[in-house]
């Protein structure tokens, strides 16, 4: 028997709140991320009666009566769809639930996000001191002078933008956080931490093939992805990383970590939250996806990324006071942009 429970963990992610060892300066990022949390895979369940010695173990496997029992509980739970006009309406408008999300919640809803340096730990690395500051362009932006820039697609109220900023003292490092939601952005920019000289904010639907940004192409080191594909429509899925690949400089790189299938959070959805295979709505209008490790790998070398990582982080979490088990199941991956790029095909 599985016992699932769920806190709702939307695409925008934990807020963040500074350590004391960062507001101190003593802590680098992988350190400060280590003493909160080992590094995926670092802790296994060896023992069954040791199940609740710890709060989570990391590579849980799942025997096939697990498994089967997950594929008939997702059968169960997308037996009865969404009607359509519902589903057209969830789909079409991102940003009004969003929106009211944050009014709702302000920046009180997340928890931090302590894995974010030891899984990423290029979050941390400093830019490239050897070569010159870049020109001044023609028609400056935001950012322009820095060597080493990162975008965080879907920032939520900073929760990536601020520990990164915070964590990484680089002086030539600049950040750039954009969300689907007005009101996220807004409670970004108002937020102490928020310096113009090392970040900038913006509201941007990253499905919109046409939506604006403060940067050009090939001008990015890091894209963030945390939580956020998994709030489109699986068909924006491979478009929107395709355009997303074009700001990155060559050798740049997507950091990706979102919803694997038959996570607890799709187990336990009701008939009628499901609007399409493996895509729900949650009762707040916001719009969740389970991937599958294969799937992902076709989206991100279909917009010609290579692969660094890609790997299902499948952990138990236990509630030790209510003995409860609850399986979670993430993915993780790193996707390249090509130093080169391929050669045409002849006749193209």
């Amino acid at each position: 028997m599985i016992c699932y429970s769920l806190t709702h963990t939307p695409s925008a992610g934990p807020a963040y709140v500074p350590t004391s060892a960062a507001r101190s300066g003593v802590a680098s990022p992988r350190h400060m991320a280590t003493d909160k949390r080992p590094q995926f895979g670092n802790r296994t369940l060896d023992n069954p009666d040791d199940v609740f010695k710890h709060n989570a173990w990391d590579n849980v496997e799942w025997g096939p009566e697990q498994e089967s029992e997950a594929r008939q509980k997702v059968e169960q739970n997308a037996s009865v769809k969404a009607d359509r006009e519902k589903a057209e309406r969830l789909v079409g408008a991102p940003n009004t639930y969003w929106d009211a999300f944050y009014d709702q919640h302000d920046n009180k809803f997340f928890k931090d996000r302590n894995w974010l340096f030891t899984e990423f730990p290029e979050l941390g690395e400093p830019s490239d001191t050897s070569q010159l500051l870049p020109e001044t362009p023609s028609e400056p932006y935001p950012g322009c002078q820095a060597r080493r820039r990162v975008w965080e697609v879907g920032c939520g109220v900073g929760n990536t933008v601020f520990p990164l900023l915070e964590t990484n003292s680089d002086p030539h490092l600049f950040v750039y956080g954009s969300d689907f939601s007005e009101s996220a952005v807004k409670i970004v920019r108002q937020a102490p931490q928020y310096d113009p000289q090392r970040c900038h904010a913006f509201v941007m639907n990253v499905s919109d093939e046409q939506a604006e940004v403060p940067f050009p192409e090939s001008s990015l080191d890091l894209i963030v992805l945390i939580f956020v594909l998994s709030a489109l429509h699986p068909s924006r899925h491979e478009p929107t990383l395709r355009r997303l690949a074009r700001f990155l400089r060559p050798g740049g790189m997507i950091l990706f970590r979102d919803y694997g299938r038959y996570d607890m959070a799709q187990l336990r959805f009701k008939p009628g939250r499901c609007l399409e295979d493996n895509l729900y709505s949650r009762g707040d209008g916001t719009l969740v996806y389970f991937f599958t490790q294969e799937e992902l790998r076709r989206i991100f070398t279909g917009a010609g990324l290579e692969e660094v990582q890609n790997l299902v982080d499948r952990r138990l979490q236990v509630n030790r006071g209510r003995q409860l088990k609850m399986y979670r199941v993430w993915n993780q991956c790193k996707y390249r942009k090509p130093l080169e790029s391929p050669p045409m095909e002849e006749g193209r």
